[in-house]
Parts: structure tokens; C-alpha cells; sequence
């Protein structure tokens, strides 16, 4: 073995016992390594608009969605009756939503449920706040079926 050899052997090893990966076996606290690295996690604030907000959003992704993917003049002409249904209802460090529901009057004449959340983060970027909505019987590809369920807390 050369010099050059030993050496790269030596790095290898001492990497591996400072990430904890020369031990096997059961799990066991951060290495020094671990402890010292800069890991702040997600910070969130919760600072959501109000359900009303969201509901341009709605509308103008709905219509896009209807002529581009399914060949369809169909579009959300107003709401009534828009509530929050919870509030950041999962885990203290998950993102933040606000889940909403309204009645949408659409353009086929009918009422649907509309279904959506507001997460922090979540738009273009991750630069705002984002909108994922379903619309109960228009939720063509089943993305939340049965009836919008997944898309409700």
C-alpha cells in the first residue's frame, strides 16, 4: 500500500465513525459531528390570509385546469357561504394551513362544494402562501377522491 493509500484509508474511516456509520447496531445519540452541523429546520410564523383569499386563486387555477386538461368552457362564477374548517390541525412543525370550504356556483348551472387549504410556503418558489382546492364531482383525474376527502383535513 502506498502512502497515498493509508492516507485516503485513514479519511475514510475517520468519516465514517464521525457520521456514525462504523457502528452497527441500535441507534444512539448525535456524533460530535452531528451535533455541531447547522441544521435550524423550518421556521414558520402562521401567518395565513383569511379562506377568503384564497378563492381568486381557486377560480383562475380551476379554469385553466378545465380548458387545458379536459377541454371544458367550465368556470367558478361566485361562492357563498366561505368557512375556515381548521387551522394548522397536524403536528406543531408541519407547514402551516388553513383548510377552508365554500359552495361554488359554476358555470354548468350547478352548486358544488369547493374544498382547499392555504399552506405557508407553498406557492411559486416557495417564495408565499400556496392554494390546493378540489371541487366535489369536477375532480376528473380522482387526485382526491372519494368526493374531495383528501383534500379536507
Amino acid at each position: 500500500m502506498t502512502v497515498g493509500h493509508v492516507r485516503a484509508t485513514i479519511i475514510a474511516a475517520a468519516c465514517a465513525l464521525s457520521f456514525g456509520l462504523g457502528s452497527p447496531g441500535a441507534a444512539t445519540a448525535a456524533s460530535l459531528m452531528e451535533m455541531n452541523t447547522y441544521l435550524t429546520g423550518p421556521r414558520y410564523d402562521g401567518a395565513l390570509p383569511p379562506c377568503e383569499a384564497g378563492l381568486g386563486e381557486v377560480s383562475a387555477r380551476f379554469a385553466e385546469k378545465e380548458s387545458r386538461f379536459w377541454n371544458s368552457n367550465l368556470q367558478i362564477l361566485g361562492y357563498e357561504r366561505v368557512r375556515e374548517t381548521a387551522y394548522r390541525p397536524w403536528a406543531a412543525d408541519t407547514i402551516p394551513r388553513r383548510y377552508c370550504s365554500a359552495e361554488a356556483l359554476v358555470s354548468d348551472g350547478r352548486r358544488h362544494m369547493v374544498y382547499y387549504s392555504i399552506g405557508e410556503d407553498t406557492g411559486f418558489l416557495g417564495a408565499s402562501w400556496g392554494v390546493d382546492f378540489c371541487v366535489v364531482g369536477l375532480d376528473r383525474n380522482g387526485a382526491y377522491s372519494p368526493r374531495c376527502k383528501m383534500a379536507r383535513p
